[in-house]
Order: C-alpha cells, then sequence, then structure tokens
C-alpha cells in the first residue's frame, strides 16, 4: 500500500523506465482486458498502460476503474499512460521507501 508522496515519487521513478504492457483501444475496459491486468501483477507489482487515442473512456476514469477490479493501486495518470501498483505479498521486488 502506498503510504506517502515520498514512495509515489519512487514509483513514479521506476515506471519511467518501464514499457506499457498493455494498450486500451476502442473497444474500452472489456472483461478480457481486466484478466489480463490482472494476471500481469502475478509476475510483476508495477505495470504501464497506454490508452489510445481512438477510446471513449478518459484515462483517469479508466486508471480507477482497473485498480479497483484488479485490487491495485493507481501510481499516476500522466496523458495517456496509466501506471498501477500492487505489492506481492509473498515474495515483493520492490522496497517502497519508508516514512
Amino acid at each position: 500500500m502506498i503510504k506517502n508522496s515520498r514512495q509515489r515519487a519512487y514509483l513514479k521513478s521506476l515506471a519511467m523506465n518501464i514499457d506499457s504492457f498493455f494498450q486500451i483501444g476502442k473497444s474500452t475496459l472489456t472483461p478480457e482486458i481486466t484478466d489480463a491486468v490482472r494476471e500481469c501483477f502475478n509476475t510483476h507489482e508495477l505495470i504501464k498502460i497506454t490508452v489510445l487515442k481512438n477510446c471513449m473512456d478518459t484515462p483517469k476514469n479508466m486508471a480507477g476503474v482497473l485498480a479497483e477490479r484488479t485490487g491495485s493501486e493507481v501510481v499516476q495518470v500522466i496523458g495517456r499512460k496509466i501506471v498501477l501498483y500492487k505489492a506481492d505479498k509473498d515474495n515483493p521486488k520492490i522496497i517502497l521507501p519508508k516514512d
């Protein structure tokens, strides 16, 4: 769980160096995309998603819905990029800075 702005800034800095895992287009959030994102959290704690211009929904709304459906947290929405974080309970790879 992201507790403060320092942890959020750390996750943002990590997200700068990763490529998008998914692209969401005009079909918007389908159950298949939600399942794929949920599945991706089995191997990655931090994922980036690109929302294409032909998508009807706003990236900010989609980020909130995806976070809710996958049990993750929105790190940031910048432009058409969404960054989500979900800590691995058994074997965390990303160690967040302390308070």
